[in-house]
Formats: C-alpha cells, structure tokens, sequence
C-alpha cells in the first residue's frame, strides 16, 4: 500500500477546500459527457477514503491496473486548471502569464499587432511589479516578433527592445547571483547550524566575499536589494553576528514596508523576513521590539487583503507560534505559554504535508524547553525524543546534537538516572560522529558521568564548579552557541540559589530589558 503522504495526486485532494472541490465539480461538468468521466469518478472516491490504497481504487471497478497511471496523470491535470482558474490563486504572476499567452496564441495566427499590444502592457506590468525575468522573456518574445512585423519605427523600437533587453538581462544576473549565494549559506545554515570554529570561519568567509557580487545598493530595485539582505542575513547568522543579523533582517522588513504592494505580491518573503527579524531580536534579547515586530506582523496578517492560500497558512502557523514560545523564554513565563502546546500539535497535524520535518522538530525542541523551563521533565524528555528517534532528520545536526544534552539534564532532574550511563555513552558517541564536541558539552558530560560517584553535601560545590567553568564560554564566539540552544547556566544558578529556572530566567530578562 501506497503511503498517503507519497502520493501526490490523493494528498492534492485532501489539500483541497469544499469551494475548490465544489469549483472542480462545476468545471468538469461544463460539458455534459464529462459527467461520467472516469476522472471524476476517481476523484470523488479519493475525496471519500481516508488513505490512499491502489486496493481500494482497483476493487471499485473505476479503472483497470494497467491505466491507472494515465488516469491519475490526468486527474491531476485536471485538478491544476481547475486551481489556476480560482480568483483566489490569481495573483499578478499568473495574470501577467496568462497574457503572455494570450499574446503567444495571437501571433501563431499571425495577428502580430494585438500580440504586440498585449505584450507592451503585460511588459509593463511585470516591470512595476519587480517580475524581471517574466519582463526579459516577453522583450525577447516582442523581438522574435519585430523581425517578422515590419512597422515604420522599427529602427527605434529595434534600439529601445535592444536597451531594455540589456538592462534586464544585466538586473537579472545580479539577482541570480545574490540569490544562489543566499540559497548556498541558508544550506550550510541547515546542515551544520553555526560555525564552531576558526576553520569554519574562514571557510564562510572565503566563500562570502568569493561569491558576493560589487553592486550599488542605491541603483539597486526592490528584487535585487531583498537577495542582498538576504545573503547578509545568512552570513551574519553563520557567523553568530547576531547585531548584524537584525541589521539586515531589519533592512529586509522595511523593504516591504517601503514597496507595501510588495507585501501583497509577495507575501512569504514578508513573512520569512519578519520570523528572522524576530530570531535576531531575539538572540539579542531585545523584548520591547520583539513585542512590536510580532504584533506589527499579525496586524498585517490579519488585513483583508493579504493573500490567503494553503502555504501562506501555514507559514503563518509556523511562524507566529514559535515566535510566541520565544516571547515566553524571552521574559521567563514558561508557564504562560503552555497554552500553546496544544495549538502547535493542532497545527502540525493540520499543516503536516506543508511543514517539512525540520521546521517540527525545531517546534518540538522548543516544546521541550518549555517544559523543561517549569520543571516537567518527564514532558520534557517525551518531546526531545521525538527528535532523537527521528531516524529521518538530516539537517540541523546541532539540534540533534542539543537535544540529546537537554535529555540527559531532564533526566537528571525527573531522577530518572538509572539509564544515565547508557545515555551518557551514547550520547559522547553520537557527538563525536557529528564532529560537534566542544568544551561547553564536555563539561556537561564529564559533571553528569560523575553524578554517580558524589556525596550529597557535595552536590552543591559540583555545582558551582561546573557554573564556574561554563560562565567563562558564555562570551566565547564559538562556545557561547550551545547557550542559545539550552540555557544551561541559569539551569545551574536555580541548584545554587535554590530558585525554579523559570525564575533565574524572567530576573535575567526583566535586568535585561530594553
């Protein structure tokens, strides 16, 4: 049997809402001998079963084995007509293609004046709305044309095709570079997380300064400015220049607030930009503009004309709930965002084929930390395992590598310890795989190893020793990285002043304030 989630035709149809399913109905029935179609009747018996099973669909008598393939293709064609032609999916991009087109079937007849015509405005169109790559290709088509439509002007429109062919191609190749250079870093932001040493450093920064293209941000438009951030963003992530990263998170964000159509247009890039301006202010622990960003961004979320649609859903869900659960460790109120727990379980199995596996286990591990920070750390353990056995997970290493630190604190703290040498093996193991021991998990290990062998009156001075050690890498630029994945150091100054984490954290945050 076919897994329901490696199906994409049936998970294209549970994806759809009543008034998409009701709008396929209607189309396929605008023409009377579709009614019976075989395509139709698949559809409604993938829209009736709960998983996907070839059996089933085999049994029901739609079709025979050998054509289900064909059957399904075309279904799923179908399906995408249907979509393209919904008001709600048709955004500039769709309509400015569309014309496109219209003119392309314009000229096959040889009409090549309204083709020309079309094109002039859709050219237009595209350039007020940043879309260069659809403008170049309709100069390109508009010259294909000129060659065989012979007009009085064509010596200048021959000239002003050739101008603006030559400044769109030039504009687009910036852009392709910026953006292959952010896509490169975002890669290496997935795969290791931040760099953990001079060597990984250098590498970054060799790669950056070999890659970034000499431009003029002042000559710069909209498109080209936003990969710019972008790359600068990832290098400053990268890097753990966290002031930097809101520097150009912050450039990111205003972007669109300067280019408010672009909001609209663009709505993920608006979103994505905003969920790291939070990261950022986050990392530089500044609550007050963190407060502001987050409700500037649902008030925007909230406005009837931001587009609604499937992805847009849930990347809101995605990133309005872990920016919540940030504001919560910000300020120390672990228990205030419990609430949230079950929203997030909601959201996931309600978005579970649009949000990939490493966006949940970073929902999951910040789960954990909530439980972890009021003192559950029975829950605590229950959530980081969903990451630890996830056999699946190939990115974010360093937060596989965390997880199995927190749950040998958390099972430290539940007194489940019985396990704890087992764990502490596999663990050290696990590390020295992932190339990602570092002094910071050292001393973790080695204070937690040695549990066992300590008198009680002598926990107290275990205790101080290991804060003594960990506070001189609170600054290090490698070291201090293991504290934004799990505040350890509060965890230890809650045993030396006897006070809940939760505590330690909202005096640490309310001093902080700014």
């Amino acid at each position: 049997m076919t897994n329901a989630h490696k199906d994409a035709l049936f998970v294209l149809v549970k994806s759809l809402s009543k008034s998409e399913k009701r709008q396929f109905k209607l189309y396929v029935g605008r023409l009377g001998v579709n009614t019976d179609a075989k395509f139709l009747a698949l559809f409604n018996l993938l829209d009736k079963i709960k998983r996907y099973d070839e059996k089933v669909i085999l049994s029901s008598g739609i079709v025979k084995k050998a054509q289900l393939s064909n059957l399904k293709a075309h279904l799923y064609k179908q399906i995408l007509v249907s979509l393209r032609l919904n008001p709600v999916n048709q955004n500039i991009r769709v309509k400015i293609r569309e014309q496109l087109d219209f003119a392309t079937i314009l000229y096959q007849k040889g009409l090549y004046k309204q083709s020309l015509k079309i094109l002039d405005k859709a050219k237009t169109t595209a350039i007020e709305n940043e879309e260069k790559n659809i403008a170049y290709e309709i100069v390109e088509f508009e010259k294909i044309i000129e060659t065989q439509y012979i007009t009085r002007s064509i010596p200048d429109r021959a000239d002003e095709l050739a101008v603006q062919a030559k400044e769109l191609s030039g504009q687009n190749v910036i852009t392709s570079k910026l953006s292959n250079l952010s896509l490169q870093l975002y890669s290496m932001m997935l795969k290791v997380g931040y760099v953990r040493s001079d060597e990984d450093l250098q590498k970054v920064k060799q790669y950056f300064s070999k890659h970034l293209p000499k431009v003029d941000v002042e000559t710069l438009g909209f498109r080209e400015k936003l990969w710019l951030y972008k790359a600068h963003l990832w290098y400053s992530f990268l890097t753990q220049d966290f002031l930097s990263s809101y520097k150009y998170a912050s450039k990111w964000v205003d972007l669109f607030y300067d280019y408010r159509e672009m909001i609209y247009l663009n709505p993920v890039f608006f979103l994505k930009g905003n969920h790291y301006l939070l990261e950022s202010l986050f990392y530089v622990k500044y609550s007050s503009q963190f407060k502001e960003t987050l409700q500037k961004m649902e008030v925007v979320l909230k406005e009837k004309d931001f587009p609604k649609n499937d992805n847009i859903n849930s990347l809101a869900f995605l990133y309005l709930n872990a920016n919540k659960l940030n504001l919560h460790f910000l300020e120390g109120n672990f228990e205030k965002g419990l609430y949230l727990v079950k929203i997030i379980e909601y959201g996931i199995a309600k978005h579970k084929d649009r949000i990939d596996a490493h966006h949940v286990m970073v929902l999951y591990y910040k789960i954990a930390c909530l439980y972890f920070g009021i003192g559950d750390n029975k829950t605590s353990i229950v959530y980081l395992k969903k990451i630890i056995n996830n056999k699946n997970l190939k990115m974010r290493e360093d937060l596989m590598c965390f997880a199995r630190v927190l749950s040998l604190v958390a099972h430290y703290e539940a007194g489940m310890d019985y396990h704890l040498e087992v764990q502490l093996k596999s663990t050290y193991k696990f590390l020295l795989k992932m190339n990602d021991m570092h002094a910071v998990q050292k001393e973790m290990i080695k204070f937690l190893r040695n549990l066992g062998s300590i008198y009680p009156n002598e926990l107290r001075g275990e205790f101080e020793k290991l804060h003594a050690e960990l506070k001189k890498y609170e600054d290090h630029p490698y070291e201090k990285r293991a504290f934004l994945y799990l505040d350890i150091i509060s965890w230890l100054e809650s045993h030396l002043e006897n006070k809940p984490v939760s505590e330690i954290i909202r005096e640490k945050a309310l001093k902080q304030t700014r």
